[in-house]
């Protein structure tokens, strides 16, 4: 005789109130026990649904809803049922996220007399073997948020640190801390702290901030949350976002110094305040008026949320994460969100020197030196260029791939802005 002794469910948005991180524990479950039956599904189950694997390169089954195949372990059968349950709508009004109440869920069906054998090795068994699968198979995501809601399109990004243009040594360092923190998982346990590391990436627009990042996430092979903060209501939501965040995941808040209230500015909140306390003195209504409009339209996530978004308690609910921030203007930052610790790893992406150009002429024109090589070498001592302005002058807009007229626009261009620059100087001007 059998019985139905474990059930374990997914909860896909439901509707009733529940733990997040609850929740999240329940899919990690539910996804690792369908990895772990797919192979069962394919020779079994009489209905199959299919997803695209990793690179786009083959497709792999799992079981339809209410579909059943068996199991053995250790000389024990057993059954495993997939299910769905709709529950009732609710008649409540949202203006948030839309929700929805469906429950995806597997049974587990086995003798009573193997429950030790089920309950202590089995479902162990099952957990690792799933989560294995889950990496040969798993396809790289890019989430970015909806609220408090993560919503994922497949990363495809070519950016490599080979092709990155920026000093040769410092791409070595930077290569050299990533591959050693994704391997110091043990370490940072002993030390008794939470596996997950901050970077600061600052400097100029067209440096190559956001490039890095995805040369990152494919060095690593982790998954990337762009997280939009104007978008998060409050600092609920802000940790909400979070805890459904996955190990192995690099976490990227861009232009973080035009996000909220997070910068210098806020040191001259109180004067805003005692500005806007003199015009409710004499235009009462007009400040009624603005308050309502600020309540509608802005977050209300604080720097003290960010900051325990970063390293608070919640922080160390997954292992294995990157926090990346990236600022064209460092010195607005207020110093307590890039203090070491939080942001452990300050990187300058500058303007381009000759080793970065070298590295753009070859992955655009493929030439390892020319003549001209030295004109610009000199002019870029003297002239400030981003890597995406070099790279738009060496992009090939014709069929002749004749390297001297790209490098010739380069030029051009830097004699160009190097004038322009005496013009506003003086003749005797030169960069520093």
């Amino acid at each position: 005789m059998s019985e139905p002794e474990s059930c374990l469910q997914e909860k896909v948005r439901g509707g009733n109130k529940m733990n997040p991180g609850e929740r999240l524990m329940r899919s990690e479950a539910y996804s690792a026990i369908e990895n772990y039956l797919s192979s069962k599904a394919s020779t079994q189950a009489k209905k199959l649904k299919g997803d695209i694997g990793k690179n786009n390169q083959s497709l792999v089954l799992s079981m339809d809803d209410h579909e059943e195949v068996g199991d053995e372990f250790s000389g024990v059968k057993l059954w495993w049922a997939s299910g769905k349950h709709i529950s009732k709508a609710q008649s409540t009004i949202s203006f948030h996220h839309p929700m929805s109440d469906e429950r995806r869920y597997y049974k587990l069906t086995f003798h009573k007399r193997n429950r030790d054998v089920i309950l202590g090795t089995y479902l162990n068994y099952v957990m690792k073997e799933g989560k294995a699968i889950k990496v040969k198979n798993r396809q790289r995501k890019l989430y970015t948020n909806s609220g408090s809601y993560w919503s994922h399109v497949v990363f495809e990004h070519p950016a490599t640190f080979q092709t990155l243009a920026m000093d040769p040594e410092e791409k070595e360092m930077i290569i050299d801390d990533l591959i050693t923190f994704s391997k110091s998982g043990g370490f940072y346990a002993r030390i008794g702290r939470a596996w997950k590391r901050g970077y600061l990436l600052y400097g100029p627009p067209g440096t190559g901030k956001s490039t890095m990042i995805a040369a990152m996430a494919n060095l690593l092979g982790y998954d990337l949350y762009d997280l939009e903060l104007t978008a998060v209501k409050d600092n609920t939501e802000l940790r909400k976002l979070l805890i459904e965040t996955s190990s192995k995941s690099i976490i990227v808040i861009e232009d973080i110094d035009c996000s909220l209230d997070l910068t210098g500015q806020r040191r001259k909140k109180k004067e805003k305040e005692e500005e806007e306390q003199e015009q409710e003195k004499n235009h009462p209504g007009q400040k009624q008026q603005g308050m309502q409009e600020k309540d509608v339209k802005s977050s209300q996530v604080t720097l003290s949320g960010l900051l325990n978004f970063i390293d608070g308690l919640w922080s160390a609910s997954a292992g294995e994460r990157l926090i990346v921030f990236t600022t064209n203007y460092v010195e607005k930052l207020d110093p307590a969100l890039v203090r070491k610790g939080r942001m452990d790893l300050h990187i300058e992406l500058s303007y381009c020197g000759f080793e970065a150009f070298k590295l753009l002429a070859k992955n655009y024109l493929n030439i390892d030196a020319h003549h001209l090589f030295g004109t610009i070498s000199e002019l870029l001592k003297e002239i400030k260029i981003t890597p995406a302005e070099v790279a738009e002058h060496l992009m090939p807009k014709n069929a002749s791939g004749d390297a001297e007229i790209y490098l010739k626009s380069l030029i051009q261009a830097l004699e160009s802005t190097k004038m322009q620059e005496k013009v506003v100087h003086g003749p005797h001007w030169t960069e520093k």
